[in-house]
């Protein structure tokens, strides 16, 4: 039933002039339409809806992750904006925050404004 139709993430946040600047300017996804309500993005079709909240404590999972083709190429470019990657401390990282999974899997996490964690996995 819903196989075929878009797909819509949600993350929230607390600072939603920040969050555009982040999701628009130094991820790079489109932003599609913003209110008092939230911001909204395509991200290669998918839509990501950043929701304007009073208050927010982030969780400590994964809230949106992107495959990316080079994901070390993809931290660099996040880090020469200033993002970084988090280092946790249960699990062998890279000097990058790249773990790589017993099935191959390359994944590193960051975070944005309001601390949500978001992914990268990838090769």
């Amino acid at each position: 039933m819903l196989a075929n139709q878009t797909i819509k993430a949600f993350v929230p946040t607390t600072k939603p002039s920040e969050a555009k600047i982040f999701y628009r300017d130094v991820l790079g996804l489109t932003l599609l339409s913003e209110d008092a309500y939230a911001l909204e993005f395509n991200s290669n079709g998918t839509l990501l809806r950043v929701i304007t909240v009073p208050e927010l404590t982030p969780h400590l999972f994964t809230a949106v992750g992107w495959n990316v083709d080079d994901i070390a190429a993809t931290i660099r470019a996040l880090n020469a904006k200033g993002i970084y990657c988090e280092i946790y401390g249960f699990m062998e990282q890279d000097d990058l925050g790249i773990w790589t999974s017993p099935g191959g899997a390359k994944v590193a996490w960051f975070k944005d404004v309001d601390g949500n964690v978001l992914s990268l996995t990838g090769g």
